[in-house]
């Protein structure tokens, strides 16, 4: 297993902070990237192409300078959604390029000419999949790391097993890859490598953090919330995802017998901000995120919310210690 070499030395833990929509800001990008992981938000949570712009200055300047131990904080990333109907396609991307993204997320679509301007200034550029069929038109694509979006995954999800999802990309990409689902431990950290994966995608867990953008209310349904609280449904979105039992309730559905959409529907993310309804379908698709919140099954390693200093530290801790258990184990 080998990081691109933009990435080589530049990480505490093979660990990439995910970006999460309405979820993930400023502070907790810097403070993933100070800690010595990969921060990502979405371009999509800036309601305007200016505002990201002004984000990725204020990224600039506040990882410009090393910590107080020296250290030189690691690479950022922007989520980048190119499919045909998110209107700011050319304009964010011009942004992209100006500040020299060193990481950027593709979804949604494998783009190749996102992927030679991100490769012109040498960026790099991930994309996430959910089975072998999308992993292959990306490889064509020529992106760069591959992020196996495996069930248990919060927000958009694929259904199947991280192994098996593993096993059968590897028949067709023999370049990095990123593992999400239901990771929340450094322990698991090590288990996505073992499997095969370079880096650790987590999500969930740094919704979790001090430095997210969400609600407290959020935060606590996070804490209390097991596996057995994420229902898997295409009915908030109309792509399937995974979304917090107890916030589709108070949203007034019944989670028990939510409405089948008529259609895939994906202007509510491609243009999130707008105030008028996303589809004309019987499907809630303008309130997913905003009122009816996502998680992954990794709600069940989380026990209380912690700055994301504090999480890094937990999780290398406990990094650390599963491989010396490791060791023991098979020495």
């Amino acid at each position: 297993m080998t990081l691109p070499h933009q990435l080589q030395g530049r990480l505490r833990l093979p660990v990439i902070a995910a970006p999460m929509f309405l979820g993930s800001g400023l502070d907790l990008v810097i403070g993933a990237c100070r800690a010595g992981v990969v921060g990502t938000f979405p371009a999509l949570n800036l309601r305007t192409t200016e505002d990201f712009g002004d984000w990725l200055t204020r990224i600039d300047e506040a990882l410009a300078e090393p910590d107080a131990h020296g250290r030189a904080p690691a690479p950022y990333g922007v989520n980048f959604v190119v499919h045909r109907t998110n209107k700011r396609i050319e304009a964010d991307l011009e942004q992209i390029v100006k500040h020299e993204v060193p990481v950027v997320i593709t979804s949604l679509g494998a783009a190749k000419d996102v992927v030679d301007a991100v490769h012109s200034y040498g960026g790099l550029v991930f994309h996430d999949v959910v089975n072998a069929a999308f992993a292959s038109k990306a490889a064509e694509a020529g992106v760069d790391g591959l992020i196996l979006v495996s069930a248990g995954s919060g927000g958009h999800s694929g259904g199947l097993n991280p192994f098996a999802l593993i096993s059968e990309v590897r028949r067709v990409w023999d370049g990095p890859l990123v593992l999400g689902g239901a990771l929340s431990t450094g322990r698991d950290v090590l288990a996505a490598q073992a499997a095969g994966a370079d880096l650790a995608y987590m999500g969930t867990r740094f919704l979790a953090t001090e430095e997210s953008i969400i609600t407290e209310e959020y935060r606590k349904m996070l804490v209390e919330a097991g596996a057995d609280d994420i229902i898997y449904t295409p009915s908030i979105s109309t792509i399937p995802a995974n979304f917090l039992r107890e916030s589709i309730a108070r949203a007034g559905l019944d989670p028990d017998h939510l409405p089948v959409p008529e259609k895939v529907d994906v202007s509510h993310v491609t243009n999130p901000h707008t105030e008028e309804p996303a589809s004309t379908s019987s499907t809630v698709a303008p309130k997913a995120w905003r009122d009816v919140w996502s998680a992954g099954h990794s709600v069940a390693g989380i026990r209380e919310v912690v700055p994301v200093a504090d999480l890094v530290d937990q999780l290398e801790a406990e990094y650390t210690t599963a491989k010396g258990d490791l060791l023991a184990l098979i020495g």
